[in-house]
């Protein structure tokens, strides 16, 4: 079937990630926080959007020359570890050989996850630590831990990719969405207002940054423990 132009459309939307992730790598080169942390938000709200309007268009049928899911992974692997990575070793949180360590372990550990087809659980959720290693990251740049913390994150985290413990995806994890939705969107804007003081926001923000933080990443794992009802108010 030949390409229709608006799917093709799709694609290289999805495919200015890509750019967005050199712009923010640029941003990171120059020690730019405030620039590399913007255009990794300029990705990710790319990354939101592209999924509903690829399915809008029925992208598989319309464009099923260029696999949309290897685009996002190319792009989501950039975005999502290769610049926090480098972020990370460059900004000081770890210097010298712990910093090495740190960061063969994150691009290690989640290019072997992003390859596995066991990522995906039926609700939605990932199997594994999801390597979005950005939101961390930001995490860190704001409350600035002791190495040896910054390191015990960044080792747990990378090992935690290789388990059966679920993390949500906000959006599409239905369970509990109508919580971790805004919970979602609330950690956004306490993210983007530390990057606007220089990762310096006020007490009241960073405590709740740590908490919705937290809870973003314990949810999935929550739930496991918890079991669902099998009742419609479950999807709540």
């Amino acid at each position: 079937m030949a390409t229709k132009p608006s799917a093709f459309a799709v694609h290289l939307f999805t495919g200015t990630g890509a750019v967005f992730a050199l712009l923010a790598m640029l941003g990171a080169a120059d020690r730019n926080w405030l620039s590399m942390f913007l255009w990794l938000g300029v990705g990710l709200i790319v990354d939101g959007i592209d999924g509903p309007l690829a399915r809008k268009v029925d992208i598989k049928k319309n464009a099923a020359n260029w696999d949309g899911s290897l685009l996002d992974l190319v792009i989501d692997y950039l975005t999502y570890v290769f610049i926090p990575a480098f972020a990370l070793y460059y900004s000081g949180l770890l210097p010298g050989a712990m910093g090495m360590f740190a960061v063969f372990m994150m691009t290690l550990t989640s290019v072997v996850y992003f390859a596995d087809t066991r990522m995906k659980a039926k609700d939605n959720s990932f199997v594994g630590f999801p390597a979005v290693w950005h939101m961390p990251l930001l995490v860190l740049f704001v409350f600035q831990p002791a190495h040896w913390v910054t390191l015990v994150v960044v080792v747990a985290l990378s090992l935690g990719q290789f388990t059966s413990l679920k993390f949500i995806h906000p959006v599409r994890t239905v369970r509990w969405r109508r919580f971790n939705l805004p919970v979602m969107f609330f950690w956004f804007l306490l993210a983007a207002w530390s990057v606007a003081v220089d990762m310096q926001p006020p007490g009241a923000v960073e405590a709740a940054l740590l908490v919705s933080s937290l809870w973003l990443l314990v949810a999935g794992i929550v739930m496991q423990i918890i079991p669902e009802r099998n009742e419609g108010s479950s999807a709540a």
